[in-house]
C-alpha cells in the first residue's frame, strides 16, 4: 500500500513496515501525513495477521518534525484551528504509542521535535551511531506539548527539563544513556540488528507479547495496592488458561518448539 509520503508493506512473517517517504523534506510531516499515519497505524492494529511493526524512513534523516510549509500555515490559525490541528497530532501519537503489537523505530540521521516524539512512542528504538535528536521547539517560540507525555515516559522528567529548555541537539549515545533509544549500532549493522529483534520476538507467543505490552500500560507508575495485586493475578491466570499459554507450557515440558514457531 502506497500513500505518496507514507508506505505500508506487510511480509509473510506478519511484519508491517511503515516508511516515511519524503527524503527531500527530511521526512518532515504536515497535517496530511499525520492523518495518513494515523490511518495506517489503525489499519495495522486492526489486522490480526500483523505481529510486529517497524517504523522507518527513507533518506539521510529519520524525521525533521514539522514541515516548514505546515508551520507557515499554523502562523495564521486562530485558537480553535490550533486546537483541532494539535488534537490530530495528539491522536496520531496516542495511536502509535498504544498499538497492541510490538513497535520498532529504525532511526538514522536527525530525529527532531515531533520526529523524536515518534521514536519515543515506539517500544524499541535502534539508532545508528550518527543519529541525533533534539526537542527544538523553544527555538521557535513553541513547546513540545503533544509529544511531551511520551518523551517523559521514555527519558524521564529530569532529562526532559534539560532538553526541552535548552533545545540543544544530543547524540545517539546520549539518547541511549537516557533510555530514549534501546541500542546504538553502526549504520551498516542497523537492518541486521532490527531483523534479529524481529526474529527474536517472533519466537514468542504473539498473544503473550500483546498481553505483556498491555500489562505495562496498565500498571506503569501505579502503587502496588491490593487492587493491583489482584489485577496481576487475574492477568497471569487468564494467560495460563489461554490456548497459547497451554501450548507453550506443554511444549516446554515436552522439550519441543511451540506451534507458533515456524
Amino acid at each position: 500500500m502506497t500513500n505518496n509520503n507514507v508506505i505500508l508493506e506487510l511480509d509473510d512473517r506478519g511484519v508491517a513496515t511503515i516508511t516515511l517517504n519524503s527524503p527531500e523534506k527530511h521526512n518532515a510531516f504536515d497535517e496530511k501525513i499525520i492523518a495518513k499515519l494515523t490511518s495506517v497505524f489503525e489499519q495495522v492494529d486492526n489486522n490480526d495477521e500483523v505481529k510486529i511493526m517497524v517504523l522507518r524512513s527513507e533518506g539521510k534523516n529519520f524525521s525533521a518534525g514539522a514541515d516548514l510549509d505546515w508551520m507557515k500555515r499554523m502562523a495564521s490559525y486562530d485558537y480553535d484551528e490550533n486546537i483541532r490541528d494539535a488534537n490530530a497530532l495528539a491522536k496520531m501519537l496516542h495511536t502509535l504509542n498504544f498499538l497492541s503489537i510490538p513497535t520498532i523505530a529504525r532511526v538514522q540521521g536527525a530525529a527532531m521535535g515531533g520526529g523524536a516524539g515518534l521514536v519515543c512512542c515506539c517500544d524499541i528504538a535502534i539508532a545508528t551511531n550518527k543519529a541525533s535528536f533534539a526537542f527544538s521547539e523553544a527555538k521557535l517560540g513553541l513547546i513540545p506539548a503533544t509529544i511531551g507525555p511520551y518523551v517523559l515516559q521514555s527519558m524521564g522528567s529530569q532529562a526532559a527539563r534539560r532538553y526541552f529548555l535548552t533545545a540543544e541537539r544530543f547524540s545517539a549515545e546520549r539518547a541511549l544513556t537516557l533510555g530514549m533509544v534501546s541500542e546504538v549500532v553502526d549504520e551498516s549493522e542497523l537492518d541486521e540488528k532490527i531483523d534479529h529483534l524481529i526474529d527474536t520476538i517472533l519466537t514468542n507467543s504473539s498473544e503473550s507479547v500483546k498481553a505483556a505490552k498491555q500489562l505495562i500500560n496498565d500498571i506503569d507508575g501505579k502503587p502496588v495496592t491490593k487492587e493491583l495485586m489482584q489485577l496481576t493475578s487475574e492477568r497471569i491466570a487468564d494467560i495460563r488458561a489461554s490456548e497459547e499459554g497451554i501450548e507453550g507450557l506443554a511444549a516446554f515440558l515436552e522439550k519441543r518448539k511451540p506451534s507458533w514457531v515456524k
